[in-house]
């Protein structure tokens, strides 16, 4: 973000897309390109978009997070990460920051004292060491072994290492001071071309020099620390953050200038990003082949301007570690400098009005794979691996295993991919790529791309640009990830999320021919589309709103898409919504309720703007949280079946069939998964979920004959 308010700075071409990138500072607002000086010559290292190497090896799964500050991975990287770590990968946590604000740890009824920001710094790492501590099991007072790490560009940082059997985290304190010298910040580091930061010696800390932070050092630190545990998974912040209007209603709180997050998390997405990118590039350089990873991105205080998407039973789990974090001035923790971080602790975070405890939202909605068949009736998957769009394939119709990733190039994209078959049978993929990530004054830009088959089942045309329904670059980083829909009139329908929280939409013509972005309207929602057509093969499109699902259709089949708001629902969704064909050939809509563990059904009626509820036997017991996938298989017995797949509250994925009264059946334990699976039909019609593992690979699951659905 920048600090001041800048505005058409400057206009370049970006190389690696095909759209234009204005570089243009939002008032006040996120991370953009900067003015002032001129920029340092361009060092950029990149994923290239044309590059389709084949993957390196997984050598085993790790968990790396990035954040700026002690805590964000608690409050808006769970409970995520809590299942990574319950099914034994390894967790690496960077914070770029020391977190040391005014250095007040300070809460009613203690003493008043001078700020100390070292100690205040230090009682946050203590804080850390406690929640992970209970994070593996272990008492959360336990000691940590404490070590220094060499970074490039004469850069030290502080580690904390802790080990429990098959569980281990890893800390590692980068400590840049949140305000350096000449009152520098993050977000000028990222615009700024010569912009400078120190690190902050915490109390205690084995690391007791002060570092020097450029643009470039701590690109080159966190590639560095990617490129020395390899991990499997990223957990990212977000780059992008949501515009966010603040009046009377909508107070400003934390947040920064025009955007719905701090000031600080902003730029440690884009340092992340970046050092990703660079990451790829020299690996793929160097040993001939890309790392292999995926990514998940997370909001921060979006939590406080959607209603919250977590049911309480995950909030208290969430809100333990948290308050193993804050812990207490009375604490014997061993730590003289303070025993956690203690406005968080007791039952403060619950009582927060700002509720980012009560939520967790990816930054980009969607499953981790997206899944269909071919042909010849063998599955294939694609999703987001090293930055690339990536394809799998079953090694033959049924037999449950995939061969090795296909590079299809295209990046670096975001961990959201879309994908349809057109009526000739060809397939599309779609993605949302970070078309310029360079800061220091220079580009920032993001475009929508499309990879089409040439012939069906056959290879690959080039990556296609399909720009930004935003004209600005600027407003362009808020456009979200695609979703498309193939109809059998030979179109295909695009949609996105814009900077305005409303719909835009691009039809590709039977012929092959784009036609332009265009406006949908509505009301603002939330991101995480969900595409379908109903029994005549109209398009339908639905999307959480702060009031109800929104909801967009045609009025016949072959006719624009427009918003047309639905009556009788009960109120907002709090994650995406699955929509499928119910039993009687009605489109029927299924998500959570806001804060709530059991999901809802709506049917809509056909020709009306009417929904009513579905009775759900199934429904009932199928507790859990977030986003929700449906799909329709035939019933023995002929009829057809809702059937929805989603996370328990344990966190296992789990497969029910809505309209029967069975229980929900869970996969095994060993089908662990990164984000959100994706729920098909397979060749046999039978339900089959698909899923990407914490090792990067991705996973099958056809639940038995006579098991649930």
């Amino acid at each position: 973000m920048n600090i001041t308010q800048r505005r058409n700075v400057s206009r370049r071409a970006v190389l690696m897309g095909t759209v234009a990138a204005t570089a243009v500072t939002a008032a006040g607002c996120s991370s953009g390109s900067g003015g002032g000086s001129a920029a340092p010559p361009d060092r950029t290292r990149a994923v290239d978009p044309h590059a389709t190497q084949s993957f390196a090896a997984a050598k085993g799964a790790l968990l790396l997070q990035v954040m700026a500050h002690p805590d964000d991975d608690l409050y808006f990287m769970n409970p995520d990460a809590l299942r990574l770590v319950e099914a034994g990968v390894p967790v690496v946590s960077v914070y770029v920051t020391a977190g040391e604000a005014v250095g007040q740890n300070w809460i009613e009824g203690m003493p008043r004292s001078r700020p100390d920001k070292p100690g205040y710094s230090s009682a946050r790492h203590q804080g850390l060491r406690q929640a992970y501590a209970e994070l593996l099991g272990k008492d959360r007072f336990t000691p940590w072994k404490k070590s220094v790490l060499e970074l490039p560009g004469g850069v030290r940082a502080e580690t904390n290492e802790l080990t429990d059997g098959r569980r281990s985290a890893r800390l590692i304190f980068l400590n840049i001071a949140m305000l350096s010298a000449g009152n520098t910040r993050l977000p000028q580091l990222w615009d700024r071309p010569y912009a400078v930061m120190q690190s902050l010696v915490a109390t205690g800390s084995p690391c007791t020099t002060v570092s020097t932070y450029r643009h470039d050092t701590l690109v080159d630190a966190l590639a560095t620390i990617m490129d020395r545990y390899r991990p499997t998974v990223i957990h990212t912040m977000d780059p992008d953050p949501d515009y966010q209007v603040h009046d009377a209603t909508h107070p400003k709180d934390n947040d920064y200038g025009a955007c719905s997050d701090h000031r600080d998390h902003t730029p440690t997405a884009l340092f992340t990003w970046k050092a990703m990118s660079q990451w790829v590039a020299d690996t793929t350089r160097s040993e001939g082949h890309p790392p292999r990873f995926t990514v998940a991105a997370f909001r921060g205080y979006y939590n406080q301007r959607w209603p919250h998407n977590l049911p309480p039973q995950t909030v208290t789990e969430k809100h333990r570690f948290v308050e193993a974090y804050g812990g207490h001035p009375s604490w014997n923790c061993g730590n003289a400098a303070g025993c956690g971080d203690y406005g968080q602790g007791g039952d403060r975070p619950l009582k927060n009005r700002k509720g980012w405890i009560r939520s967790t939202h990816p930054r980009y909605p969607g499953t981790a794979v997206v899944a269909g068949t071919d042909r010849t009736g063998r599955l294939e998957a694609y999703g987001v691996l090293g930055l690339q769009a990536v394809r799998w394939q079953e090694t033959g119709p049924g037999s449950g295993r995939w061969g090795e990733p296909q590079n299809l190039g295209g990046g670096p994209l975001a961990p959201a991919l879309a994908a349809v078959k057109d009526t000739a049978g060809h397939h599309l993929v779609f993605g949302l790529r970070f078309s310029a990530l360079e800061g220091q004054g220079r580009a920032n830009s993001r475009e929508i791309v499309v990879l089409e088959q040439r012939t069906p089942g056959g290879a690959f045309k080039p990556w296609q640009g399909l720009g930004n329904p935003e004209h600005k670059a600027e407003r362009g980083r808020r456009t979200g990830p695609p979703v498309a829909v193939a109809t059998p009139d030979g179109r295909v329908h695009l949609f996105v999320r814009n900077a305005g929280k409303g719909l835009s939409s691009r039809v590709r013509e039977p012929d092959g021919h784009w036609g332009p972005w265009r406006s949908l309207h509505g009301q603002e929602v939330q991101e995480g589309l969900t595409a379908a057509l109903d029994r005549q093969q109209r398009v339908h499109v639905f999307a959480a709103g702060r009031d109800t699902v929104h909801h967009w259709s045609q009025d016949d089949p072959g006719k624009p898409v427009q918003h047309m708001p639905l009556k009788g629902l009960p109120g907002p969704g709090g994650d995406r919504v699955g929509a499928a064909l119910g039993d009687d050939g009605a489109l029927t809509v299924v998500y959570r309720p806001p804060a709530t563990a059991e999901p809802a059904a709506h049917r809509l009626r056909p020709d009306s703007d009417a929904t009513e509820p579905t009775a759900g036997a199934g429904l009932r017991t199928f507790t859990g949280y977030g986003a929700l996938e449906a799909v329709t298989v035939p019933r023995r017995g002929g009829r057809d079946s809702l059937v929805v797949l989603g996370r328990a509250l344990d966190g296992r994925v789990q497969l029910v069939d809505a309209e029967d009264g069975g229980s929900p059946v869970k996969a095994p334990d060993t089908t662990v998964a990164v984000g959100s699976p994706a729920l098909l039909a397979d060749a046999d019609h039978r339900p089959c979920a698909v899923g990407l593992g914490p090792d990067a690979a991705p996973w099958l699951w056809r639940p038995e004959p006579g098991e649930g659905a």
